[in-house]
């Protein structure tokens, strides 16, 4: 839309959608309070309860204007979208449900270390997303990653369904080049196709690989469980060079060991770390699209979580498949995958002051 000026009241006209009423004057030397800070009404108090206000990641500044990207270390996207989910839909609700289940910033006890007192995060609100049209949807969660990528800041997407892993890793990868990938999940997702369909949330990682975006030998999957895939995915990619731990492997060589393993395989280029919560066992994380027994426990991911982040040189991350049916924190899930995002942070944070 356009924003016209008023040079003789020095005023520009921020024009919101129909009806004309929303449309306010905001004076220009104070154009940078579109960033619209949660906490600003409860600054005497020092925090803000999780429950009121503004319903931001974390309450950190909401923006959608990527002029104010400048500076940023992290930004949190929504990617509210299931529409290539193959079971129990629902994931949509996520972003929001993930943001909800959020509490007060503080030291993270075991890392001694406040990660919004090191990096400069913002909400930058969720992409454009379109019900019933995945290519559309798709264009846009990776047209508003790629704004955080360029901006010089590290994505991390609130999903959804997992096929938008491969929005958010092409707009880390044409930006970085071929990145390496640590991948918590039940599932490979590396099949061909799901029911026929070649882009689905049971793809993402095979369509990735075979455009070149990950570098499949510096691919590692880890919590691997279940029914599927079958022979011909683990033999595409075994042809491939891409590392597999199962369950079992985190149960008998333990989570330290397996996490070692795959900063070592993801190596020293740039890496994208993607989380879907079923590698959860159900205890944990029931609300998700495609739940199977057998799986990590919170703990172990939390850990593994803020290490892989602390360890690499992680230039973007997700969260996925979160099927919530709680009000905030009461969504076990949800919370499960709003601490996902903290331990990611609490990663960074670690990194960059150790550099």
């Amino acid at each position: 839309m356009e924003d016209p000026e008023d040079a003789s009241a020095g005023h520009v006209h921020v024009l919101l959608p129909d009806p004309p009423v929303h449309a306010r004057l905001v004076p220009r030397h104070q154009r940078a309070l579109l960033v619209f800070d949660p906490v600003r009404r409860w600054r005497e108090h020092g925090e803000k309860p999780d429950y009121a206000g503004l319903l931001t990641f974390g309450s950190l500044p909401w923006t959608e204007d990527p002029a104010d990207l400048a500076g940023v270390d992290v930004a949190v996207i929504g990617a509210p979208t299931d529409d290539l989910t193959s079971d129990r839909p629902g994931a949509r609700f996520g972003p929001r449900a993930i943001r909800a289940a959020g509490c007060p910033w503080g030291p993270h006890l075991e890392a001694k270390i406040d990660a919004s007192r090191v990096l400069r995060m913002v909400d930058y609100g969720d992409a454009p997303v379109i019900p019933s049209d995945p290519v559309t949807t798709h264009a846009a969660i990776e047209r508003v990653v790629r704004e955080v990528v360029d901006a010089g800041a590290i994505p991390i997407v609130l999903g959804g369904d997992h096929s938008i892993a491969e929005p958010d890793i092409r707009a880390c990868a044409t930006k970085h080049g071929p990145v390496g990938l640590v991948h918590f999940d039940t599932h490979t997702d590396t099949g061909r196709e799901v029911y026929g369909v070649e882009v689905s949330h049971g793809t993402p990682m095979f369509r990735l690989v075979e455009a070149g975006m990950v570098d499949p030998e510096r691919y590692v999957q880890i919590g691997l469980r279940g029914y599927w895939p079958g022979e011909t995915e683990f033999a595409w990619q075994a042809e491939r060079g891409i590392t597999s731990f199962f369950m079992h492997d985190v149960r008998e060589l333990g989570i330290e060991e397996v996490v070692g393993r795959a900063i070592g395989i993801a190596g020293d280029g740039p890496v994208f770390l993607s989380v879907d919560v079923d590698v959860l066992d159900p205890a944990f994380a029931p609300g998700t699209g495609t739940p199977e027994p057998g799986g990590m426990t919170t703990g172990e991911l939390l850990w593994a979580c803020r290490t892989v982040a602390a360890e690499i040189a992680l230039v973007g991350a997700e969260v996925v498949e979160v099927c919530p049916s709680g009000i905030g924190s009461l969504d076990i899930t949800a919370l499960a995958a709003e601490r996902v995002v903290r331990e990611v942070m609490t990663g960074i944070a670690l990194r960059r002051i150790v550099s």
